[in-house]
């Protein structure tokens, strides 16, 4: 018996360079994704994702008119099942913080290869974090290590009560702020990973959080991890 095809994500590109939303336009629908719509402006993108409701949306953070941070915020709270993946020229932006804060599902640079491309936005679309959580947990320290080098205060997440959590959601939350996946998780708590994945689930109800890059975020923000401790690598990102 054959497996159903999952249909295609339904994706806008936003982004005030015309010739990046052709280059990826022609990437996508190569690869069987369709691009409902584009926009070169945060405002255009906040209209579009109205009108198109689409599942993802690949947005520039730099922009005219609004920027593509603004634009993340109010996509989200409109579109609460809408996928962000952030767009940026560079490897660490605050923008890019504050975009993961917010609910962005990750990030990517613009050079990113065709195949890397395609499959993010499968990734996301599939209700998954962009970034591997040890990776976003890179990402979150060196700007909050920088931002406390020069005084500046990180943008805030929307904060969240930690006090519905259970002592061993509290733990694997943690966890997952020091870049633990839930196969790591699972040997860390000696605990099954159907378990985990319970655990996780439960996390993500209680604080309403979109995926394990928010958590990570959140972890921080809230003190449950502190930049500097030992990070976890898997065995392919070190």
């Amino acid at each position: 018996m054959t497996t159903p095809t999952e249909p295609a994500p339904r994706v806008v590109i936003a982004d005030d360079q015309e010739l990046v939303r052709t280059g990826f336009r022609l990437i996508l629908t190569a690869r069987g994704i369709d691009v409902v719509g584009e926009a070169a402006d945060g405002a255009e993108a906040v209209k579009a994702v109205r009108r198109l409701r689409p599942d993802v949306v690949l947005m520039d953070i730099r922009m005219p008119t609004m920027d593509g941070l603004e634009a993340a915020r109010r996509v989200l709270a409109q579109a609460p099942d809408c996928r962000v993946i952030m767009l940026t020229t560079f490897d660490l932006d605050s923008y890019v913080y504050a975009a993961l804060a917010a609910g962005a599902s990750g990030f990517l640079l613009k050079d990113v290869t065709p195949a890397h491309l395609a499959a993010a936005v499968r990734l996301v679309d599939t209700g998954d974090a962009l970034l591997a959580p040890s990776i976003t947990r890179r990402l979150v320290e060196r700007y909050a290590s920088s931002a406390a080098r020069t005084g500046a205060s990180a943008p805030p997440a929307v904060h969240r009560d930690l006090a519905v959590l259970t002592p061993r959601e509290r733990e694997v939350l943690a966890l997952m702020g020091k870049g633990l996946s839930n196969t790591e998780l699972a040997q860390e708590l000696t605990l099954s990973e159907a378990t985990v994945k319970t655990h996780v689930a439960r996390i993500f109800a209680k604080l309403t959080l979109r995926d394990r890059a928010q958590a990570v975020v959140l972890a921080y923000e809230t003190g449950l991890v502190a930049p500097g401790e030992p990070a976890r690598f898997t065995p392919q990102e070190r």
